[in-house]
């Protein structure tokens, strides 16, 4: 009897331990009403840093892992080639200041020249008048006056030429300014940097990546919801990210995008069967100052659950409550 008793009581017991663990997975498993849940990843858009032109870098600044800031400097590229270019570029300017002084020293002197030839054609034919000159003197008088007006004419034209040299001069300079600014690598957005794809010392060709950067100010998760659910859901409605192995804690995010066409579900989010289902794609976007003070936590590729909200009034338990790293 004694070892019957002991038995049931060990069959009792088990029960009851097996029920409770049943009403605990169940709890675990129950979402609140109002809200959806599904699993998903996230995602961070990648900036390639690349380079306009062909040459050698002189230095790449950072490392794999590191967090940078928009307009930090990446990397550098030799610039001593260019360097002498921009030289030549610079004199070549101050030549073309030289002929624009020598071409308008030349208008002076042929403005002088048409203005004499003026006055002794005038003076021909105030002699004409008295029968003191020749028509072939003002024949000659006037052919030399017409001769200085076109030697003027090219002057002048010299002038215009000689300026315009100062310009492509001037717009050489700034174009080999700008390539110079160009071979400093600097970060377009404020991120951490994923792969150093090339070294100091190597030759780039143009167009070549240098550094890959992940633009943390659009991180989200993309997650796939049915269209009984999609349809519930709005563009700014709250939603709760909670991040395998980030240390139970919750992200607060919100949907900024739901797709207008139907797909079917990526293999890799649900089962095979589920995959026959068409279902919309839904951003969930994060804060970029949250991804900033946190970056230890939020990586690009985590894996997590997210829970939407597809009503207005639906109110987050105290477990989805917005729990971070620094207590907030």
């Amino acid at each position: 009897m004694r070892r019957s008793t002991v038995v049931v009581i060990i069959v009792l017991v088990a029960t009851a331990a097996a029920g409770a663990y049943v009403y605990w997975l169940g709890t675990q498993n129950r979402v609140p009403a109002g809200l959806a849940r599904v699993n998903g990843r996230i995602e961070v858009e990648r900036v390639d840093i690349t380079r306009k032109y062909a040459g050698r870098l002189a230095e790449v600044a950072v490392n794999e892992g590191a967090n940078v800031r928009k307009g930090d400097v990446l990397a550098r590229l030799d610039t001593s080639e260019i360097q002498a270019q921009l030289t030549a570029a610079r004199a070549a300017i101050h030549r073309s200041h030289q002929s624009v002084a020598s071409a308008e020293a030349s208008v002076a002197l042929r403005e002088a020249e048409l203005n004499l030839a003026q006055i002794e054609l005038q003076r021909v034919v105030d002699l004409m008048r008295s029968n003191t000159s020749t028509q072939a003197e003002q024949d000659r008088r006037t052919a030399q006056r017409d001769i200085s007006r076109a030697s003027l004419r090219t002057a002048k034209a010299a002038v215009e030429d000689a300026k315009a040299s100062v310009q492509v001069a001037e717009a050489q300079v700034s174009q080999i300014e700008a390539a110079i600014a160009d071979m400093t690598l600097k970060a377009p957005v404020s991120g951490r940097v994923e792969y150093r794809l090339a070294q100091a010392g190597e030759v780039v060709g143009a167009g070549g990546r240098v550094l890959t950067v992940f633009d943390l100010s659009d991180a989200h998760m993309t997650i796939y919801l049915p269209t009984s659910t999609a349809g519930r859901v709005a563009v700014g409605a709250q939603a709760r990210l909670v991040l395998d192995g980030a240390g139970g804690y919750v992200l607060p995010a919100t949907v900024s995008f739901v797709s207008a066409d139907a797909q079917f579900t990526p293999k890799f989010v649900e089962t095979a069967s589920e995959r026959e289902k068409l279902m919309y794609r839904v951003k969930l976007h994060i804060d970029p100052a949250l991804v900033a003070s946190e970056r230890g936590y939020v990586k690009a590729g985590m894996t997590g659950n997210a829970y939407v909200q597809i009503a207005g009034d639906a109110s987050w338990p105290s477990e989805l409550a917005p729990r971070l790293p620094d207590g907030r």
